[in-house]
């Protein structure tokens, strides 16, 4: 799906669910400025994903599909959660959610290892008292 494709995906989404790109952006938490270049966004976030899927009521599964998330970089999981036959709708968005969360636990915590390695915050640690 070419980056064209995707913009139209959403801006067709957004018009049959007869919202607006600022009550879009309001309910997504998404700048009104980048939903206007909802045609020419090349790669959103799946933090972005997330937040216009749930904006427009649509699974988030549903919205990595069409954004292609898993076709070509990073974590295939997404793309495999959401073309899977055997799960219901509501199974996807659990396991999608699920999933996210882990992988945010994992931004969180390798950040905090790379501030530690780099020395940035000095870290005491004092014992416990069992």
């Amino acid at each position: 799906m070419t980056d064209r494709d995707f913009g139209s995906f959403i801006s067709d989404v957004r018009k049959r669910a007869h919202v607006s790109i600022r009550q879009l952006s309001d309910q997504a938490g998404v700048s009104n400025p980048y939903l206007r270049r909802e045609r020419g966004v090349r790669r959103p976030s799946a933090a972005v994903l997330r937040q216009v899927a749930a904006a427009l009521r649509m699974t988030t599964p549903l919205m990595y599909l069409r954004a292609g998330i898993g076709n070509d970089e990073g974590s295939a999981t997404p793309l495999a959660i959401a073309t899977d036959h055997e799960l219901t709708a509501k199974q996807k968005q659990t396991l999608t959610e699920i999933y996210d969360s882990f992988v945010r636990e994992n931004e969180r915590s390798d950040s905090s290892i790379a501030s530690l390695s780099s020395g940035s915050p000095n870290v005491t640690r004092t014992p416990s008292s069992p």
